[in-house]
């Protein structure tokens, strides 16, 4: 990208405006933002007047444009997009639609188009609604504008038109520094910009709302470089609950869909991913206020029990921690409220040093020196104008005098969005506090930012292992030949033979009861499915039994020993999805696979710590814990099975297509794991 011509795009001296009325709403916006540099207006026929004139052309414009805003039908857009091109014009808004979005061939023949008549331009678009600078004063801008010029910001980079007028138009007191449309992203993607402002001093921290990426290795590569410049990244994506884009005939392809491979990278590389715009907007304030936060304990506290009990209640399901004050502090904090208020975290504070300024005062003062990540006073105010808000705002400033000095970071939560005044929030915010609207949000952007900051501090970022090519046709070994392939880099796997059926008797009592057997086609790839596992056979002649009902499925049988005292059953798999390549899968194993879709998915790098610390994320870990006095499971051997499948993945990168241990069997404490059930699946 040509860094030179986006500058001069973002922050032109010159803007030509092509189109009637949506060109005459930026012109307004342009006037409203107070922009100080030249403004042309091109349009075919509309006549010039004594206040204003109209180019017919690009070739009529007085010089080459930093920046143009395209609103003519989309049929004539490649055309002006050569003019200025030829021109040397810095590049431009597309603003108009009918382009690759419409998915029909005359949309993709008009992208096309428009992409060679433009080569070397950076643009926005098509199907955008431009960009608003708060920074440099500009706007190119075709709607309603609200926010003024800013010093130091957030800056939003968004897909939607809409979502970005919905965020505009936030009543959340968030520092928008510069506000970006991307649209189809044809030429520039959310990543060109990160990569470009994650220099810019200006910038506190990124949000974006994404449809899609364009690029997952360079926008890999830009959340890199903000990270290194200490710009947190704050983000919603549309597709969660969309289907995957390919069907998959595994549980670990069902379980590491698109989306799970995108919140692995979200997580690993440290971007808060959230799930509404109140909470991307609550998460991108904290952000603004000191980056992310350095971990999740937290103090809340308030005069209410009722807030206190609903914080604890709002946070069961988020990862914040509540641990109870330090013993000094809660010394201090008797001493200032006596013995009458109970000292616990959430912290109910009760009424009794309300209007006594000097001990709320020192009680703000200990609370933010106690050690944790952060503090939130929790205090909604009445409505300005309709009630005497004096005690309130007391209390407030109160909170921010105490600040000073103190290593936590400071938020004032309301409990309802609407109950912190606009004024109140300016004044937190040119204190360095952070205004929190709504009590979930505000709990959300504090786990979010406390879990961008775990993931700074361990600085191990994603790996993106692709092969050069992914493969259309692919074959699955048989779970024999699985099994020894895997056993080759260290997975235990049941001692085994592999017989006909006339043979099974036999090899059953060498292998020694009780045994598994299982139909050992090539094409029974779900043997449970059609009847192909017969478990927990004890003799040989049960065997032989068994053997002669499986003889109908296979002319071979596999026989196993059957593990008998796991206590839990684990799924490791691993996938490769087209964007990020190899993902390793853990989740709950056996039947509880589809019942509980309890997993997690991670990117390489793997290692024993983190394959570690997502086994100990899964519920099935209570399992592996010691569950209601049964023996705790051995979750070394069981990572260490993990990290034999990673190693197997890595060495066969261009191959591998899909790969399924459900279950490995976890025996006690010492005993080991168990891969009982494998599938592979190779490209051809």
């Amino acid at each position: 990208m040509n860094r030179l011509a986006l500058q001069r795009l973002l922050a032109p001296r010159s803007v030509a405006l092509f189109g009637g009325e949506w060109a005459d709403a930026v012109a307004a916006a342009s006037r409203k933002i107070g922009y100080q540099g030249e403004v042309w207006r091109v349009h075919p026929t509309r006549p010039s007047s004594a206040t204003q004139h109209y180019f017919r052309s690009v070739d009529e414009l007085p010089g080459a444009p930093d920046a143009a805003f395209l609103a003519a039908p989309s049929r004539e857009v490649p055309a002006i997009a050569a003019g200025l091109s030829a021109r040397g014009a810095g590049g431009f808004v597309c603003f108009a639609a009918g382009f690759s979005e419409t998915g029909t061939d005359e949309g993709r023949r008009l992208t096309e188009e428009l992409l060679a008549s433009a080569p070397e331009l950076p643009f926005f678009g098509p199907n955008c609604y431009g960009f608003i600078n708060f920074f440099d004063g500009v706007a190119l801008w075709p709607d309603q504008l609200v926010g003024a010029r800013r010093e130091r910001g957030v800056a939003l980079i968004c897909q939607s038109g809409t979502i970005s007028l919905n965020l505009l138009f936030n009543g959340r007191s968030l520092p928008l520094g510069c506000i970006l449309t991307v649209g189809n992203q044809t030429r520039l993607a959310a990543e060109d910009l990160i990569e470009l402002l994650a220099e810019d001093a200006r910038v506190s921290a990124f949000g974006l709302y994404l449809e899609g990426v364009k690029d997952v290795g360079r926008f890999a590569h830009a959340v890199a470089a903000a990270r290194t410049a200490g710009k947190p990244i704050a983000l919603v994506k549309a597709g969660r609950t969309a289907a995957a884009a390919r069907t998959a005939r595994t549980h670990t392809g069902a379980l590491a869909g698109a989306d799970a491979a995108f919140d692995a990278f979200c997580r690993q590389a440290g971007i808060a991913r959230c799930d509404t715009l109140g909470a991307l907007c609550e998460t991108l304030k904290l952000f603004h206020c000191g980056g992310p936060l350095p971990g999740r304990r937290v103090l809340v506290m308030g005069a209410s029990g009722g807030d206190m009990a609903m914080t604890a209640d709002n946070s069961r399901r988020l990862g914040l921690e509540f641990p109870p004050m330090p013993d000094a502090s809660a010394a201090q904090l008797r001493e200032i409220l006596s013995d009458r208020v109970s000292l616990a975290n959430p912290f109910d504070f009760q009424t009794y040093v309300w209007f006594d300024r000097p001990r709320m005062r020192a009680m703000f003062t200990v609370a933010q020196r106690s050690g944790f990540d952060a503090v939130g006073f929790m205090i909604d105010c009445p409505p300005e104008g309709q009630a005497d808000a004096t005690a309130y705002l007391h209390g407030i400033e109160e909170f921010i005098a105490a600040i000073p000095g103190a290593p936590s970071r400071g938020a004032v939560i309301s409990s309802l969005p609407e109950s912190l005044p606009a004024a109140t929030r300016e004044r937190c915010l040119s204190a360095g506090i952070v205004p929190l609207q709504g009590q979930r949000e505000a709990l959300e952007a504090l786990d979010l930012a406390g879990a961008v900051g775990e993931s700074w501090r361990r600085d191990a970022a994603p790996e993106l292992r692709r092969p050069k090519a992914l493969k259309e046709r692919a074959r699955a070994l048989t779970e024999h030949d699985a099994k020894a392939a895997l056993a080759a880099y260290g997975v235990r796997v049941p001692r085994a033979a592999l017989v006909r059926p006339h043979d099974a008797a036999g090899a059953a009592e060498a292998v020694g009861f009780p045994v598994v057997m299982k139909a050992a086609g090539a094409a029974l790839e779900h043997k449970s499915e059609v009847g192909g596992v017969v478990l927990n056979i004890r003799s040989a002649r049960e065997a032989a039994q068994a053997a002669e009902r499986l003889a109908g499925l296979s002319e071979t049988l596999l026989i196993e020993e059957m593990v008998a005292d796991g206590v839990a059953e684990v799924l490791i798999g691993v996938t490769v999805d087209p964007q990020f390549g190899q993902l390793l899968v853990l989740g709950a194993g056996g039947v509880l696979t589809e019942l509980l879709r309890d997993s997690v998915t991670l990117l390489p790098p793997w290692d024993a710590s983190s394959i570690e610390a997502g086994l100990r994320s899964l519920r099935v870990a209570r399992l592996l814990g010691g569950f209601r006095g049964r023996p705790a499971g051995d979750l070394p051997a069981l990572t260490q099975t993990a990290l034999a499948v990673a190693r197997y993945a890595q060495a066969n990168l261009e191959t591998l297509t899909e790969l399924d241990l459900n279950p490995v069997i976890v025996r006690p404490a010492g005993a080991g794991a168990v891969a009982v059930d494998a599938l592979i699946r190779l490209a051809e």
